[in-house]
């Protein structure tokens, strides 16, 4: 490989990878119950920040990113359902990053469309934003994926506020490491205008993750307007199980935070992150009697999820199973779908659930219902 290539083919860890692999999970799910929904004639997918497409993992290995695995995927749909169409915007900075990335995307097709571009990732997206108020008929995922803790939140506005999805990479290695370190004024600014505080004000939070975390689903709050809106942030822990960034997924759909959650369990082995966590916990009781779990916030597992139902059913005698599910479509983190008999048996052999089928005095009708022997 030459000098060039390899200063434009950079490596991928395994973290990065996972990444990949999520987005590419969600995207192919997301699209296909858009491509269902009669309201929706047009997809289109923009990674602004995209890179040239292809990596090396650790072991010297080709591995396909972000913008060739959603290619891929995307023109699957487009070819599955030919009356609707796909696009696909594709832009990075770096010229030689772009004209590598176009080696290896698919020819465009009638009803599939790529964009590549040079820009700079913001001065795309003032050129697309303001188109979104006046289309019709079409849902949009932008991925937003800086190097480091850059975030213009003022490109970003016009995709928050319309029908769509916005998937954030936020870096929160990057001020956790230097915030205290910096001297520059431009890198001061940069943690201003992400964090959208005086630096001073940004100082004192910090190596405290959870504090910067906290700052920006504020944020995303404040932008969203009036609507409902669902905002799922998952974490991804390098090799040495330190915390890298936050794939934070927003939507005002409902069932695509159900879908991003679904994904990411799925992607990271039923559980909440890339961190290596102890999956076989003990449980015990506390001093009250109840059970509990000495559970790692940062790497949940399903027996966390059966934890949390059972904390928040007790005192119920029976609850109807689809109540169940329903209070997990609401949680940030936990999936309500994709794992409902791994967390039934963790309720039932580690909780004392009992499940089973009794006849509704009000309506007459057969429901699955859950109850607790334990902890009453």
């Amino acid at each position: 490989m030459s000098k060039t290539l390899k200063s434009v083919i950079t490596k991928a860890s395994p973290h990065t990878i996972k990444k990949f692999e999520l987005i590419e999970e969600y995207i192919k799910s997301w699209a296909q119950k858009l491509m269902l929904n009669n309201s929706c004639n047009s997809l289109i997918f923009i990674n602004c920040m995209c890179n040239c497409g292809i990596y090396k993992d650790d072991a010297d290995r080709m591995v396909k990113g972000t913008a060739v695995r959603v290619s891929e995927t995307l023109l699957e749909v487009a070819r599955e359902y030919t009356d609707k169409v796909v696009y696909i915007y594709l832009n990075d900075k770096d010229v030689k990053r772009v004209d590598e990335l176009e080696k290896h995307l698919h020819e465009n097709e009638r009803n599939f469309q790529i964009v590549t571009s040079r820009l700079d990732a913001h001065e795309l997206l003032r050129k697309i934003g303001p188109q979104l108020c006046h289309a019709e008929h079409l849902h949009y995922f932008l991925l937003y994926d800086p190097y480091d803790a850059s975030i213009d939140w003022e490109v970003l506005l016009p995709f928050f506020r319309n029908w769509g999805e916005v998937m954030i990479n936020h870096m929160v290695s990057d001020p956790v490491r230097a915030i205290m370190s910096a001297k520059k004024k431009a890198t001061k600014e940069k943690y201003e205008n992400t964090y959208l505080e005086d630096f001073e004000k940004l100082v004192p939070y910090g190596s405290d993750k959870a504090a910067y975390e906290a700052r920006v689903k504020e944020i995303i709050n404040s932008l969203k307007g009036s609507r409902r809106y669902y905002v799922s942030a998952f974490p991804f822990y390098n090799t040495q199980n330190s915390l890298v960034y936050n794939l934070i997924h927003c939507t005002s759909n409902k069932e695509g935070f159900k879908l991003y959650k679904k994904s990411a369990w799925k992607v990271f082995g039923a559980q909440s992150s890339t961190k290596r966590s102890a999956e076989n916990r003990q449980l015990s009781f506390d001093f009250w009697g109840e059970i509990t779990t000495d559970g790692d916030e940062s790497c949940l597992h399903v027996i966390d999820i059966a934890w949390y139902l059972s904390h928040s059913l007790k005192g119920r005698q029976r609850t109807p199973l689809y109540e169940m599910w329903e209070l997990l479509d609401d949680h940030p983190i936990f999936p309500s779908e994709g794992f409902r008999n791994e967390i039934k048996h963790e309720l039932m052999s580690c909780f004392g659930a009992k499940i089973e089928q009794i006849t509704n005095d009000k309506t007459g009708k057969k429901e699955t219902v859950i109850s607790f022997s334990l902890g009453d």
